[in-house]
Protein backbone atom coordinates (compact mmCIF):
# COMPACT_ATOMS: atom_id res chain seq x y z
CA UNK A 1 0.00 0.00 0.00
CA UNK A 2 2.61 2.56 1.28
CA UNK A 3 4.70 1.84 -2.61
CA UNK A 4 1.58 2.85 -4.22
CA UNK A 5 0.82 5.60 -2.14
CA UNK A 6 4.60 6.58 -2.96
CA UNK A 7 4.63 6.25 -6.09
CA UNK A 8 0.90 7.63 -6.92
CA UNK A 9 2.78 10.81 -4.67
CA UNK A 10 5.69 11.09 -7.69
CA UNK A 11 3.45 10.34 -10.55
CA UNK A 12 1.12 13.57 -9.94
CA UNK A 13 4.17 15.51 -9.77
CA UNK A 14 6.02 14.30 -12.78
CA UNK A 15 4.80 12.24 -15.57
CA UNK A 16 8.79 12.20 -17.02
CA UNK A 17 10.52 8.90 -16.38
CA UNK A 18 14.12 9.02 -16.22
CA UNK A 19 16.70 8.59 -19.05
CA UNK A 20 18.96 5.77 -19.48
CA UNK A 21 22.54 6.36 -18.62
CA UNK A 22 23.69 5.72 -21.60
CA UNK A 23 21.63 8.21 -23.12
CA UNK A 24 23.58 11.14 -20.58
CA UNK A 25 27.32 11.28 -21.37
CA UNK A 26 27.82 14.16 -22.84
CA UNK A 27 29.25 15.79 -19.70
CA UNK A 28 31.86 13.64 -19.46
CA UNK A 29 34.14 16.65 -20.81
CA UNK A 30 32.78 19.20 -18.18
CA UNK A 31 33.06 16.82 -15.51
CA UNK A 32 36.66 15.76 -16.16
CA UNK A 33 37.22 19.49 -15.95
CA UNK A 34 36.04 19.66 -12.51
CA UNK A 35 37.35 15.96 -11.56
CA UNK A 36 35.84 15.42 -8.60
CA UNK A 37 32.58 17.47 -8.89
CA UNK A 38 30.83 16.17 -12.80
CA UNK A 39 29.64 13.01 -12.98
CA UNK A 40 29.88 10.89 -16.16
CA UNK A 41 26.98 10.34 -17.07
CA UNK A 42 26.18 13.58 -17.29
CA UNK A 43 25.23 17.19 -15.98
CA UNK A 44 26.24 18.71 -12.30
CA UNK A 45 26.45 16.09 -9.41
CA UNK A 46 23.62 16.78 -6.99
CA UNK A 47 25.65 18.47 -4.70
CA UNK A 48 28.45 20.32 -6.70
CA UNK A 49 30.07 22.20 -3.45
CA UNK A 50 34.05 21.77 -3.52
CA UNK A 51 37.64 23.50 -2.38
CA UNK A 52 36.54 26.56 -4.95
CA UNK A 53 33.27 27.43 -3.12
CA UNK A 54 35.72 27.30 0.29
CA UNK A 55 37.16 30.86 -0.21
CA UNK A 56 36.40 31.65 3.47
CA UNK A 57 39.80 30.18 5.53
CA UNK A 58 41.50 32.40 7.98
CA UNK A 59 45.32 31.38 7.85
CA UNK A 60 46.13 34.89 9.85
CA UNK A 61 43.49 32.72 12.71
CA UNK A 62 45.84 29.38 12.94
CA UNK A 63 46.17 28.64 16.31
CA UNK A 64 43.75 31.49 17.87
CA UNK A 65 41.33 30.02 20.52
CA UNK A 66 38.94 32.39 21.93
CA UNK A 67 38.83 33.71 25.35
CA UNK A 68 35.53 33.05 26.07
CA UNK A 69 34.41 30.44 27.96
CA UNK A 70 33.50 27.24 25.48
CA UNK A 71 29.63 26.99 25.92
CA UNK A 72 27.52 24.50 23.83
CA UNK A 73 25.95 25.52 21.32
CA UNK A 74 22.60 23.10 22.69
CA UNK A 75 22.49 26.66 24.75
CA UNK A 76 21.40 28.68 22.14
CA UNK A 77 18.03 29.30 20.96
CA UNK A 78 16.40 27.16 18.26
CA UNK A 79 15.45 28.93 15.23
CA UNK A 80 12.37 26.94 13.21
CA UNK A 81 14.70 25.16 10.38
CA UNK A 82 16.27 23.74 13.73
CA UNK A 83 19.30 25.71 13.54
CA UNK A 84 20.97 28.28 16.18
CA UNK A 85 20.37 31.78 16.91
CA UNK A 86 23.96 33.18 17.01
CA UNK A 87 24.85 35.23 20.84
CA UNK A 88 28.48 36.93 21.29
CA UNK A 89 30.30 33.97 22.69
CA UNK A 90 32.26 30.83 21.66
CA UNK A 91 30.15 28.00 21.53
CA UNK A 92 31.12 23.81 20.23
CA UNK A 93 28.54 20.93 19.41
CA UNK A 94 29.24 17.21 18.80
CA UNK A 95 27.63 17.41 15.90
CA UNK A 96 25.96 14.69 13.43
CA UNK A 97 27.56 14.90 10.03
CA UNK A 98 27.31 13.21 6.58
CA UNK A 99 28.93 11.85 3.49
CA UNK A 100 28.51 14.04 1.13
CA UNK A 101 31.42 12.41 -1.64
CA UNK A 102 31.31 8.98 -1.73
CA UNK A 103 33.96 6.68 -3.30
CA UNK A 104 36.91 9.58 -1.26
CA UNK A 105 38.44 8.50 2.07
CA UNK A 106 37.22 9.92 5.45
CA UNK A 107 38.64 12.50 7.17
CA UNK A 108 42.11 12.11 9.00
CA UNK A 109 46.14 12.90 8.14
CA UNK A 110 45.62 16.58 9.53
CA UNK A 111 43.88 17.58 6.36
CA UNK A 112 41.71 20.74 7.47
CA UNK A 113 38.57 21.47 6.82
CA UNK A 114 36.80 24.81 5.34
CA UNK A 115 32.77 26.16 4.83
CA UNK A 116 31.25 26.45 2.04
CA UNK A 117 27.85 26.59 0.78
CA UNK A 118 25.89 23.86 -0.08
CA UNK A 119 25.31 23.88 -3.78
CA UNK A 120 23.87 21.94 -6.44
CA UNK A 121 20.09 20.47 -7.88
CA UNK A 122 19.77 18.56 -4.76
CA UNK A 123 20.51 21.43 -2.33
CA UNK A 124 17.42 22.26 -1.69
CA UNK A 125 16.10 18.14 -1.16
CA UNK A 126 19.36 17.57 1.09
CA UNK A 127 18.71 20.67 3.32
CA UNK A 128 15.26 19.66 4.13
CA UNK A 129 16.12 16.41 4.98
CA UNK A 130 19.05 17.61 7.75
CA UNK A 131 16.43 20.26 8.74
CA UNK A 132 13.43 18.38 9.00
CA UNK A 133 15.51 15.51 10.86
CA UNK A 134 15.92 17.56 14.11
CA UNK A 135 12.27 16.80 14.48
CA UNK A 136 12.46 13.60 14.09
CA UNK A 137 15.27 12.01 16.27
CA UNK A 138 13.62 8.69 16.54
CA UNK A 139 15.08 8.37 12.55
CA UNK A 140 18.79 6.77 13.12
CA UNK A 141 21.47 8.67 11.53
CA UNK A 142 22.30 5.84 9.69
CA UNK A 143 19.11 5.78 7.76
CA UNK A 144 19.14 9.59 7.40
CA UNK A 145 22.94 8.51 5.60
CA UNK A 146 21.31 5.84 3.05
CA UNK A 147 18.21 8.39 2.06
CA UNK A 148 21.66 10.61 1.07
CA UNK A 149 23.55 8.17 0.04
CA UNK A 150 20.59 7.20 -2.43
CA UNK A 151 19.88 10.88 -4.04
CA UNK A 152 24.05 11.81 -4.65
CA UNK A 153 23.75 8.65 -5.97
CA UNK A 154 20.87 9.50 -8.39
CA UNK A 155 19.04 6.14 -7.05
CA UNK A 156 15.04 5.80 -7.82
CA UNK A 157 13.66 6.71 -4.28
CA UNK A 158 10.65 4.84 -4.98
CA UNK A 159 12.77 1.24 -5.16
CA UNK A 160 13.99 1.94 -1.80
CA UNK A 161 13.27 -0.49 1.28
CA UNK A 162 9.68 0.31 2.52
CA UNK A 163 11.16 1.88 6.01
CA UNK A 164 13.16 4.26 3.65
CA UNK A 165 10.55 5.19 1.48
CA UNK A 166 8.64 6.11 4.70
CA UNK A 167 11.42 8.41 6.50
CA UNK A 168 11.92 10.47 2.58
CA UNK A 169 8.28 10.38 2.68
CA UNK A 170 8.34 11.87 5.92
CA UNK A 171 11.12 14.21 5.39
CA UNK A 172 10.52 15.38 1.89
CA UNK A 173 7.18 16.77 -0.28
CA UNK A 174 6.07 15.27 -2.69
CA UNK A 175 7.50 17.85 -4.83
CA UNK A 176 10.81 16.87 -3.69
CA UNK A 177 10.45 13.64 -4.17
CA UNK A 178 9.21 13.89 -7.96
CA UNK A 179 12.25 16.40 -8.54
CA UNK A 180 14.42 13.40 -7.25
CA UNK A 181 12.88 10.55 -9.06
CA UNK A 182 13.11 12.51 -12.47
CA UNK A 183 16.99 12.63 -12.08
CA UNK A 184 17.00 9.28 -11.35
CA UNK A 185 19.77 7.04 -13.29
CA UNK A 186 19.28 3.49 -14.10
CA UNK A 187 21.25 0.63 -12.44
CA UNK A 188 24.33 -0.42 -14.62
CA UNK A 189 26.39 -3.08 -13.50
CA UNK A 190 29.20 -5.11 -15.56
CA UNK A 191 29.80 -4.47 -18.87
CA UNK A 192 27.71 -2.29 -19.59
CA UNK A 193 29.02 -0.07 -16.32
CA UNK A 194 32.73 -0.37 -17.92
CA UNK A 195 31.81 0.59 -21.30
CA UNK A 196 30.12 4.35 -19.70
CA UNK A 197 32.96 4.57 -17.14
CA UNK A 198 35.85 3.46 -20.15
CA UNK A 199 37.31 6.42 -20.57
CA UNK A 200 36.86 8.21 -17.36
CA UNK A 201 40.22 9.18 -15.71
CA UNK A 202 40.81 7.24 -12.77
CA UNK A 203 39.84 9.96 -10.18
CA UNK A 204 36.15 10.12 -11.51
CA UNK A 205 35.88 6.82 -12.50
CA UNK A 206 36.59 5.57 -8.52
CA UNK A 207 33.48 7.82 -7.83
CA UNK A 208 31.82 7.19 -10.50
CA UNK A 209 31.88 3.50 -9.40
CA UNK A 210 31.34 3.86 -5.82
CA UNK A 211 27.97 5.81 -6.89
CA UNK A 212 26.92 3.19 -9.48
CA UNK A 213 27.61 0.19 -6.81
CA UNK A 214 25.48 2.49 -4.19
CA UNK A 215 22.70 3.28 -6.71
CA UNK A 216 22.35 -0.41 -6.48
CA UNK A 217 22.59 -1.46 -3.33
CA UNK A 218 20.30 1.42 -1.77
CA UNK A 219 17.38 -0.21 -4.20
CA UNK A 220 18.53 -3.90 -3.11
CA UNK A 221 18.16 -3.86 0.08
CA UNK A 222 21.74 -4.01 1.37
CA UNK A 223 23.21 -3.25 4.66
CA UNK A 224 24.45 -0.49 6.21
CA UNK A 225 28.10 -1.65 6.91
CA UNK A 226 28.26 -2.79 3.61
CA UNK A 227 27.42 0.67 1.69
CA UNK A 228 29.88 2.41 4.40
CA UNK A 229 32.49 0.47 2.55
CA UNK A 230 31.94 1.37 -0.58
CA UNK A 231 31.62 5.09 0.30
CA UNK A 232 33.92 5.85 2.66
CA UNK A 233 37.78 4.39 1.65
CA UNK A 234 39.96 3.30 3.75
CA UNK A 235 43.85 3.87 4.37
CA UNK A 236 45.77 6.73 2.83
CA UNK A 237 44.55 9.34 0.96
CA UNK A 238 46.25 10.55 -1.55
CA UNK A 239 46.62 14.52 -2.65
CA UNK A 240 43.64 14.76 -4.89
CA UNK A 241 43.32 17.15 -7.81
CA UNK A 242 43.35 20.58 -7.02
CA UNK A 243 44.11 20.34 -3.50
CA UNK A 244 45.16 22.85 -1.18
CA UNK A 245 47.84 22.50 2.35
CA UNK A 246 44.89 23.51 5.02
CA UNK A 247 46.17 22.76 8.48
CA UNK A 248 43.77 21.04 10.83
CA UNK A 249 41.70 23.50 12.68
CA UNK A 250 41.76 26.28 10.25
CA UNK A 251 38.62 29.05 11.15
CA UNK A 252 36.68 30.18 8.63
CA UNK A 253 34.81 33.33 8.33
CA UNK A 254 31.56 33.00 7.45
CA UNK A 255 29.52 36.03 5.52
CA UNK A 256 27.29 36.80 7.93
CA UNK A 257 30.16 37.71 10.75
CA UNK A 258 31.02 34.43 12.72
CA UNK A 259 33.95 32.05 12.43
CA UNK A 260 33.30 28.64 12.25
CA UNK A 261 35.72 25.68 12.53
CA UNK A 262 35.23 21.74 11.93
CA UNK A 263 37.24 19.05 13.60
CA UNK A 264 35.89 16.03 12.12
CA UNK A 265 36.09 12.67 14.75
CA UNK A 266 34.95 10.35 11.03
CA UNK A 267 32.46 11.35 8.86
CA UNK A 268 29.74 10.86 10.61
CA UNK A 269 30.83 12.98 14.08
CA UNK A 270 32.35 16.55 13.63
CA UNK A 271 32.56 18.93 16.62
CA UNK A 272 31.89 21.81 15.25
CA UNK A 273 32.87 25.51 16.94
CA UNK A 274 31.49 28.93 16.08
CA UNK A 275 33.14 31.89 17.86
CA UNK A 276 31.10 35.59 17.75
CA UNK A 277 33.37 38.65 18.48
CA UNK A 278 31.89 41.16 21.02
CA UNK A 279 30.00 43.63 18.34
CA UNK A 280 29.81 41.01 15.61
CA UNK A 281 26.78 41.56 12.81
CA UNK A 282 26.00 37.80 13.38
CA UNK A 283 24.64 38.90 16.93
CA UNK A 284 21.19 37.53 16.10
CA UNK A 285 21.41 35.71 13.28
CA UNK A 286 20.96 31.91 12.56
CA UNK A 287 23.72 29.21 12.37
CA UNK A 288 21.83 27.00 9.91
CA UNK A 289 24.09 23.51 9.67
CA UNK A 290 22.24 22.40 6.62
CA UNK A 291 23.26 25.54 4.56
CA UNK A 292 27.19 24.10 5.68
CA UNK A 293 29.24 21.83 3.97
CA UNK A 294 32.90 21.08 5.30
CA UNK A 295 35.36 21.03 2.87
CA UNK A 296 38.66 19.51 3.09
CA UNK A 297 41.79 20.60 1.79
CA UNK A 298 42.63 17.32 0.29
CA UNK A 299 40.04 17.01 -2.63
CA UNK A 300 41.17 13.11 -1.63
CA UNK A 301 38.69 13.24 1.40
CA UNK A 302 34.82 13.05 2.25
CA UNK A 303 33.24 16.71 1.83
CA UNK A 304 31.05 16.60 4.90
CA UNK A 305 27.39 17.63 5.20
CA UNK A 306 26.67 19.37 8.83
CA UNK A 307 23.42 18.74 10.88
CA UNK A 308 21.88 20.46 13.60
CA UNK A 309 21.22 17.15 15.31
CA UNK A 310 24.02 16.47 18.36
CA UNK A 311 26.22 13.00 17.34
CA UNK A 312 24.69 11.57 20.80
CA UNK A 313 20.88 11.31 19.58
CA UNK A 314 19.78 8.31 17.54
Amino acid sequence: MFRTLFSAALAAMLTLSAAPAAAQLGGIGRAADRLGIGNPFGGDAPITTSIRDARFGQPDRDGFEPRERKRSMLDLRRAPSGGFILQQGYYEMHAQSYCFHAGTHGPGGGDGYLYAPTKGPAEDAIMTILRNSVNAPDIRQQTIQTLIWAILSRAKLEDMSAEHRAVAARLLSPRQLAGLNRRALDVLTGPALGRVLGNVPAPLRQIAQAEAQLRQMVTTGANFADMERVAVLSGNAPMGPGSQQIPSGRWSLHPDGYYIRYLPRGYSHTVVSIWVPEGSTAIGREYDPAAHVAVPGNTSRQRLGMSARAYNER
